[in-house]
């Protein structure tokens, strides 16, 4: 049994568990899901349970690690509907690093972290249709790859409005922002390029905890109700990064008879 596998498949699982959860106890459709539907009609707030059961099922097949191929597949399919038809029209009618600019590539990544999920030790599918769809999942770590990239940009481009983030308790803010930006590009360099994949975002995995226990639990704590829960949202999601990351140190440039996952 591969831990490392394991635990990144875990971690992506549990994320998505905690992003449908979030459905039950803040009104509308989360923003990570669809842009500007936190306050639809209580006579359509079925639509938002609906999404949550989707996400808590998936994510439950996930984690459990039992027949969960399919079901990441399928997922990853739908957050790049999600990405194209929800996310990217409201991004680019906004400008460059508008309100919406976090979200659309955190969806982007989610989508990327299903198709990598959906990789795991699986065998070829029987169904022709299944099959075009599963040579594509090869391209999940690109669109994670993509995310690293813009939220590095990010950082060097507002580096002084980014360093506010980093809690007060931690000095040098200004330089552990720079520094962030650094592992998150180079990641990004590392997958698109395929140099020292494994060493690299075993090292971005690492990091990604190291933000999740001293930043976003920081926030969770002090700014539970903050834009009703988006700080829950910022943890759920960095868990899934992480899980990701790990998946994809495990996988690259490996055999796929040896992509084997306990």
């Amino acid at each position: 049994m591969n831990i490392y596998l394991s635990t990144g498949r875990i971690f992506f699982g549990v994320g998505i568990i905690g992003l449908g959860a979030l459905h039950f106890f803040y009104p509308g459709i989360r923003p990570l899901i669809i842009p500007e539907l936190a306050n639809i009609p209580s006579d359509l707030s079925f639509v938002g349970y609906l999404i949550a059961t989707l996400l808590i099922v998936a994510g439950l097949f996930i984690a459990i690690g039992k027949n969960f191929n399919s079901v990441a597949l399928f997922m990853g399919i739908i957050f790049l509907g999600l990405f194209v038809l929800g996310h990217l029209p409201w991004s680019l009618s906004a400008g460059s690093f508008n309100k919406y600019w976090v979200n659309t590539n955190k969806v982007l990544a989610l989508c990327g972290g299903f198709l990598v999920i959906s990789t795991i030790g699986t065998p070829e599918p029987g169904n022709t249709v299944m099959r075009w769809l599963a040579k594509g999942a090869a391209l999940g770590k690109y669109l994670y790859a993509i995310m690293l990239y813009n939220f590095a940009v990010g950082h060097y481009n507002n580096l002084q409005g980014i360093s506010n983030i980093v809690p007060k308790y931690i000095p040098f803010p200004e330089f552990w922002t720079f520094l962030g930006g650094v592992a998150l590009m180079g990641s990004a360099i590392s997958i698109f390029s395929g140099f020292k994949v494994r060493t690299i975002l075993m090292l971005l995995a690492i990091n990604l905890f190291i933000w999740l226990l001293s930043l976003h639990l920081y926030y969770n704590i002090l700014y539970p109700q903050w834009q009703e829960g988006e700080n829950f949202t910022g943890s759920l999601t960095c868990l899934c990064f992480c899980g990701t990351a790990l998946v994809i140190s495990q996988t690259a440039s490996e055999p796929k008879s040896l992509r084997r996952d306990g």
